[in-house]
């Protein structure tokens, strides 16, 4: 349903996007991570139709990006990362104004959803706060049905209670089939909601992959527990990151090839209890970006 192939957009103070490529299947969910300035919101503009890219392409449902958008726009749902509404109206005028734009017709799935977000609709947008303005730009998002949604930054300024509606709305809605690409940086959120992930890098895919097996090419983190003290110059030699943990407890990390000889080496020490910890998507973006800032500083 969506489809990058080698997209390249680079802005005159050199940030931008190059040689990003990825696809979304139908009725899946993808996780598109980065840090501000990493080139997410370019690669969306690009997607929507809003910027041309030097060079590549991307199509959404066959369509291209750019010279098709306005057929893409009625079947496409969007949610900005900065939203820009018309503070004079209320709630449900600015929903009856984009759905006239649209050309859509019924009101049952907005009010739905204002009943799932618990937002009263009649009040002005002027005096929202950030929290339930983020809900009108969701509630504008999902309520044509559209095919595709692309989602940037969807929870921001949402409670707790209101993530937890959102991930049940994101679930549902890949239930019936839809496709979503969800740029987050909530990555509880992407864990419970994505099939697949890319983390992008300065402006370059880092990383990609099916979310439950991406983890397993990383490295792998144990918490050990030792009745007496650690001699770590085995580890250290092995290249294992040791983190003490208190009362005797250590977490130590090797990379996946390294499990056999860390195993090893622990059998010569006087190990209590030794558990696997699973590894989340957040370590594996922290080790991803911490590498690349160690490396910066050994440079210095």
């Amino acid at each position: 349903m969506i489809e990058v192939e080698g997209l390249t957009l680079q802005y005159p103070n050199g940030k931008g996007i190059r040689d990003v490529s990825f696809q979304v299947k139908e009725g899946q969910v993808l996780g598109y991570l980065g840090p501000n300035g990493a080139g997410k919101t370019t690669t969306i503009r690009c997607l929507l139709g809003y910027s041309k890219a030097d060079r590549g392409s991307c199509a959404i449902r066959g369509l291209d990006c750019r010279r098709q958008a306005p057929a893409i726009q009625r079947f496409l749902g969007y949610l900005p990362g900065e939203i820009a509404f018309l503070d004079g109206m209320t709630g449900r005028q600015f929903l009856a104004f984009l759905s006239r734009m649209r050309g859509t017709k019924g009101h049952a799935r907005q009010q739905e959803l204002a009943e799932m977000f618990e937002i009263d609709l009649s009040g002005k947008i002027k005096r929202y706060s950030k929290g339930m303005k983020q809900k009108v730009g969701i509630i504008a998002a999902f309520m044509h049905d559209p095919e595709v949604i692309i989602l940037d930054e969807p929870t921001s300024g949402l409670d707790p209670l209101m993530q937890s509606r959102f991930t049940e709305l994101v679930l549902s809605e890949k239930k019936r089939g839809k496709t979503i690409l969800m740029s987050s940086h909530i990555f509880e959120e992407v864990e419970k909601t994505c099939d697949q992930v890319v983390i992008i890098k300065e402006g370059q895919v880092a990383m990609q992959g099916d979310i439950h097996t991406l983890g397993q090419t990383q490295r792998k983190s144990f918490l050990i527990q030792l009745a007496g003290p650690l001699d770590a110059s085995g580890l250290t030699a092995l290249g294992a990151h040791v983190v003490p943990v208190g009362s005797g407890r250590y977490e130590v990390s090797v990379r996946s090839d390294q499990v056999g000889a860390l195993l090893r080496l622990l059998g010569r020490l006087d190990v209590v209890s030794l558990e696997s910890k699973k590894q989340s998507l957040e370590d594996i973006f922290l080790h991803l970006y911490g590498k690349e800032e160690a490396h910066e500083s050994d440079a210095v």
